[in-house]
């Protein structure tokens, strides 16, 4: 578990300095400081509405706490155990089978299922998916995602205005004598973003298996996990997003199973691990705890 920890301040450093560099050979240390600005700004926009965005763009409503109260009891019971405010629930209408956590920190989360995993999962199996979720929740991964998120963004920003500088060539002449010519602007342009991204998918993947071995362990029941995440990939096969879907990518790495089908380019560039190394791992957990025992 350390080692996710450990990888993912390692990641995230690197994105920072993926934006500074570019910031510095877009104006110097004042282009590092306005950019740098910039990236705080967004992420404290991120940081407080992001979770607010998220469950209107998928018309999230509140989970019926008459008709789901077996729900409440559930999470009430996993959020007591690792000692956070109870989350909000909500209920997404989709058959794709599916959830996911959001909200700036354990005192303003929400935990979303969707009707299509609530249609297959059996009460453990659910009970596995949740403690997963409340996981992203302690672990501060929807705060991590955001700004990993706002960083890529930035340099993607950035980089686009870098291509407009170097095709145009508007530079001043005393940044054509002291800066890097064009063509360095338009290679670190194109190559700059490609890098931001994979960081980015790394740090997703890196946060998924930690909520993974964290949410195991507060379930104290690792095959149910495994079980409920052989079930939802096997369902997202046949209902999902389309892979072209643009509007839903930003929020992929949200969901407990990447919501898309995972061919050609996208199983590449995924925001989740391949699922048959989370169930290895999920299954390994089982046979350390009862070594243990």
């Amino acid at each position: 578990m350390w080692f996710n920890q450990l990888k993912t301040a390692i990641l995230l450093g690197s994105l920072s300095g993926l934006l500074m560099l570019m910031g510095g050979l877009f104006g110097g240390f004042k282009g590092i400081a306005i950019f740098f600005f910039i990236s705080l700004v967004m992420n404290g926009f991120a940081y407080f509405y992001s979770d607010k965005m998220v469950l209107r763009m998928y018309n999230a409503k509140s989970l019926d706490k008459q008709q789901y109260g077996w729900i409440y009891d559930m999470v009430g019971e996993l959020a007591q155990d690792v000692k956070i405010p109870m989350p909000k629930l909500w209920l997404v209408e989709t058959p794709m089978a599916n959830a996911f956590a959001t909200g700036r920190n354990p005192s303003h989360a929400s935990v979303a299922v969707t009707t299509g995993i609530l249609e297959i999962l059996e009460p453990s199996e659910l009970r596995g998916v949740l403690a997963h979720e409340i996981s992203h929740v302690t672990n501060r991964d929807i705060l991590i995602s955001s700004v990993a998120a706002v960083l890529a963004s930035t340099i993607g920003f950035l980089a686009n205005m870098m291509q407009n500088m170097a095709f145009w060539g508007t530079m001043s002449r005393d940044e054509q004598r002291r800066g890097p010519n064009p063509l360095v602007l338009l290679v670190v342009a194109i190559l700059m973003p490609i890098a931001a991204s994979l960081i980015q998918l790394a740090i997703s993947r890196s946060r998924e298996y930690l909520a993974d071995e964290s949410g195991a362990e507060v379930s104290h029941d690792p095959l149910a996990l495994a079980s409920a995440l052989e079930k939802l990939e096997s369902r997202a096969q046949r209902v999902h997003f389309a892979d072209n879907d643009t509007s839903h990518a930003s929020t992929a790495h949200l969901f407990i199973v990447k919501p898309f089908s995972g061919h050609g380019l996208s199983a590449l560039f995924s925001t989740h691990p391949p699922m048959q190394k989370r169930i290895e791992r999920l299954r390994q957990m089982y046979e350390k705890m009862m070594h243990l025992r």
